[in-house]
């Protein structure tokens, strides 16, 4: 699994600019709590070349997946806990439960500032399910 900030990272696709040059389809991994965002490890080495590629040819756009040959969808996404076509609101869900595990698991070991750290991410995970909440509910009275 990818973590960041002690959270496991999702698995989606999205664009990225390098410099003056966007590139579309890159696999990332996105932190829901610090809304980190990353190159997917395995591809990050095709990324950086295609990246200096692109701008060295001046090209204002390019489709990732056009340039690199692309590893099964399965293969980057099988350490992510977490996927962009779930639910939201079971992937905050999710991330809250892992969080109040390894919660336990702080307390158990005595580590205090390992504790706050969880403690705050649980606070931005509980602030996020109820704004997910609320739109829900705000979707089906209209």
């Amino acid at each position: 699994m990818s973590f960041c900030c002690g959270a496991s990272m999702i698995g989606t696709k999205g664009t990225l600019k390098h410099i003056r040059t966007q590139i579309h389809n890159v696999p990332l991994l996105f932190c829901p709590v610090c809304h980190r965002v990353e190159v997917h490890y395995l591809v990050e080495s095709e990324y950086d070349i295609l990246a200096e590629y692109a701008h060295g040819d001046g090209a204002p756009e390019v489709d990732f997946q056009e340039y690199v040959d692309n590893r099964s969808q399965a293969e980057l996404i099988e350490n992510c806990v977490n996927h962009e076509n779930e639910d939201p609101l079971e992937v905050v869900r999710s991330q809250i439960d892992m969080s109040l595990d390894l919660l336990m698991v702080a307390k158990a070991w005595g580590d205090v500032e390992w504790e706050e750290q969880l403690k705050q991410r649980l606070n931005i995970l509980s602030q996020r399910k109820n704004r997910l909440k609320n739109k829900k509910s705000m979707r089906g009275l209209t």
